[in-house]
C-alpha cells in the first residue's frame, strides 16, 4: 500500500523542478491513482514500522530518479534523447552501486552454490548461463523502453504505465491463483482506472492542441502554406 506513494514524490518533484504545471486536473489524476491503488491493495495486516520507513524511502527516491533522469533526456544541450545515450552513462554507476550489496547478501551463497561454481553437470550450468542470459536481454529491454518512454512523454506517465502493470498483474491474480478481492478493492480498482483514464484523455487533448500550435507556427512562416489554409476554410464555410 505504502508503494503507491511513489506517484505523489513524482508529482512533488516535477513541481518543485518545473517539468510539470500546476493544474487542477493534473492534482486530480494523481490523487484518483494513488488513492484508488491504496484501496485496491489495502489489506488488514500487521503493521511494520521499518518495512514502512523502507518503501517510503524508496518512493521518495524514485521519485527523485526519474524527475532527474527527465531533465537530463528533455535537455537538449547534453544530447541524451537517446535511451542507449543515457544508458551508456548511466548503468555503469548503477552497476558500482548495486554490486557491493550483491556480494555481501549474495555473493557468498551464488559462491557455494552447485548451480554455478561448483556445478557437476555442464547441463545445469548452460541452462542456468542461459537464463542470465534471457534476464538480462529482458532487463535491458525493459530499461530502454522506461528511458524512451520518460523521454517523449514524463516521469509522471512513465509511474502511471507501472501503475497500470500492476494493476493488471494484481487482477490476473485473482482470476488465475485465486485471490480475494473484498469491495473496497473492487473500488480501488475502479478509482485507480478512472485516473488512468483521465490522464490518456488530457494527453490525447494535448497532443493535438500542440500539433494545431505547431501547424499553425508552420502556417504563419510560410505564405502559401497559409493562404492554402485559409482557402480551404473558405470552401468548407461555403459548402451546404
Amino acid at each position: 500500500m505504502t508503494k503507491s506513494s511513489a506517484i505523489l514524490f513524482i508529482l512533488l518533484f516535477s513541481l518543485l523542478f518545473k517539468l510539470e504545471e500546476v493544474r487542477v486536473t493534473l492534482l486530480l489524476v494523481v490523487l484518483l491513482i494513488a488513492g484508488g491503488l491504496f484501496m485496491f491493495t489495502y489489506k488488514s495486516t500487521q503493521f511494520n514500522a521499518q518495512g514502512f520507513v523502507l518503501v517510503l524511502c524508496a518512493s521518495f527516491l524514485g521519485g527523485i530518479r526519474w524527475t532527474l533522469t527527465q531533465i537530463l533526456m528533455q535537455k537538449a544541450d547534453l544530447g541524451l534523447q537517446n535511451p542507449i545515450d543515457i544508458m551508456f552513462h548511466l548503468q555503469p554507476l548503477m552497476f558500482l552501486g548495486l554490486f557491493p550489496l550483491f556480494v555481501v547478501f549474495e555473493g557468498l551463497p551464488l559462491s557455494l552454490s552447485e548451480k554455478l561454481f561448483r556445478f557437476h553437470e555442464a547441463g545445469m550450468l548452460f541452462s542456468l548461463v542461459g537464463k542470465l542470459f534471457l534476464g538480462g536481454i529482458l532487463a535491458f529491454g525493459l530499461g530502454f523502453s522506461e528511458f524512451l518512454l520518460v523521454s517523449r512523454t514524463s516521469s509522471l506517465t512513465l509511474s502511471i504505465a507501472g501503475i497500470f502493470k500492476e494493476i493488471c498483474i494484481l487482477f490476473l491474480a485473482t482470476r488465475l491463483l485465486g485471490d480475494r478481492l473484498s469491495l473496497l478493492n473492487w473500488l480501488g480498482f475502479a478509482v485507480c482506472l478512472s485516473g488512468i483514464s483521465l490522464h490518456v484523455i488530457l494527453k490525447a487533448m494535448n497532443s493535438k492542441g500542440e500539433k494545431a500550435l505547431t501547424l499553425h507556427k508552420e502556417a504563419s512562416s510560410d505564405p502559401d502554406l497559409e493562404l492554402l489554409l485559409r482557402h480551404t476554410e473558405h470552401a468548407l464555410a461555403g459548402a451546404p
